[in-house]
């Protein structure tokens, strides 16, 4: 742990004492978090607006589809889809066609249609007992719908949105934007909460399982624990200990005692929450670029994950290498090649099975304990841009550049 002149950090120009959480005084139920944030001093910030593009690759030929069901009603490529954490049964997906659509996943039917966006739609969640969906395109325009009604109860406009999350157990919505500002939002009073940092984007942003502290990793390559309930920063890791280029993405473990992070720097770090220390570094042999910054980005690390059953991470990079490193040794157990780029990767829940979407339009799972490939399933047009997975690992819902979502069941011999 370390001493009070450690965490001692300079906000904005002051010196002020932190105190430190102790984690194990976080043990709380759902609804002690939720009263937590009742008393959060929330102030009503001013509003802004901006625009910016999204490119994706052109469309292949498709010679099998391994899906169970297609649904089809967007008309551009789909960037985001989530499933509703309570049954598992609804998909919400968002689209470069400025829509989001809430639909059921057996057999695709269209619950209700999140209209009104001004742009794509990048971000497009459930609320932790899905009664609420929240979607936000990339002007800054976040809208939350009631599931039950169909009807929209909340909207809002700030920067360029970045990405945005739910409370793990309250109806607050948290959200990261270009001016490297995150916002906390009750639901659906709409009192807000801002925590300011540096002008520079807040990339990626993760609420820790406590409820009570948020990480968020900005485009400097820093990354900032925050106090959600006080609203400061309780540490800030950045120069040596912070990354050379921006973070692209964040994870952490169940108790959220370790976060991982990754840059465009090729480089993913570990860091202990309780200390706010790096606790370890994970880059393949040979990343580090010796000059050019084009050379380090062409190696970002795309996707972070922790496992929940072994002490494993994974980290999937641009270059379609997954690195499953061990936890304790952070030495490096396999790489399992891909032939295009990576986009984003996920544990299941209760197993050593990791699975993976590419710029190639295929899904794959790997055996974290072999590095073998498990299974590959195919069927789209063009590469897949997000996908998840259902608790019981039965089935992965896909989102593609081909303007289409897939149901995939997922079968394995030891099921």
């Amino acid at each position: 742990m370390a001493n009070t002149e450690q965490n001692s950090l300079d906000l904005h120009g002051d010196e002020e004492i932190i105190e430190v959480i102790d984690l194990n005084d976080t043990e709380a139920t759902p609804d002690d978090l939720a009263d937590d944030l009742e008393d959060v001093d929330f102030e009503e910030p001013s509003n802004a607006d901006d625009d910016q593009g999204w490119e994706t690759e052109d469309e292949m030929e498709v010679e099998q589809d391994d899906s169970e069901m297609t649904f089809s009603k967007h008309t551009g490529s789909v960037f985001c889809v989530s499933l509703d954490p309570a049954t598992n049964s609804l998909a919400v997906t968002g689209g470069e066609d400025d829509k989001a659509y809430v639909w059921r996943v057996s057999d695709g039917e269209v619950m209700f249609e999140c209209t009104g966006h001004k742009d794509s739609v990048t971000c497009a969640m459930f609320s932790h007992d899905s009664s609420l969906v929240a979607s936000g395109d990339m002007s800054g325009m976040i809208k939350v719908w009631k599931v039950e009604t169909k009807e929209e109860i909340w909207s809002f406009e700030v920067g360029d949105l970045e990405w945005l999350e739910w409370h793990p157990c309250a109806p607050v919505l948290l959200a990261g934007t270009d001016d490297g500002n995150m916002w906390m939002w009750k639901i659906p009073s709409g009192d807000c909460k801002t925590f300011q940092s540096s002008s520079c984007q807040a990339t990626s942003g993760k609420i820790l399982p406590d409820g009570k502290r948020a990480v968020v990793g900005y485009e400097d390559g820093t990354v900032r624990l925050w106090d959600l309930k006080q609203g400061n920063t309780i540490y800030v890791i950045k120069g040596q200990d912070g990354h050379k280029g921006a973070l692209t993405c964040l994870a952490c473990n169940k108790d959220g005692s370790l976060v991982l992070t990754g840059s465009v720097d090729g480089c993913a770090k570990l860091i202990n929450t309780a200390t706010g220390k790096v606790v370890g570094v994970f880059s393949l042999e040979g990343l580090k670029a010796k000059g050019s910054r084009d050379e380090e980005e062409s190696n970002s690390v795309e996707s972070v994950g922790l496992c929940n059953i072994l002490p494993l991470i994974a980290v999937a990079y641009l270059d379609g290498t997954l690195a499953i490193y061990d936890l304790s040794t952070q030495v490096l157990r396999h790489s399992c090649r891909h032939e295009t780029g990576i986009v984003h990767l996920q544990w299941e829940e209760s197993s050593s099975v990791v699975s993976t979407c590419s710029l190639d339009g295929a899904l794959r799972q790997w055996d974290a304990r072999s590095g073998n490939l498990v299974s590959e399933y195919r069927g789209h047009a063009a590469e897949i841009l997000d996908f998840t997975v259902n608790r019981e690992a039965t089935l992965a819902v896909t989102a593609s550049g081909d303007n289409k979502a897939k149901v995939f069941c997922l079968q394995r011999p030891d099921r």
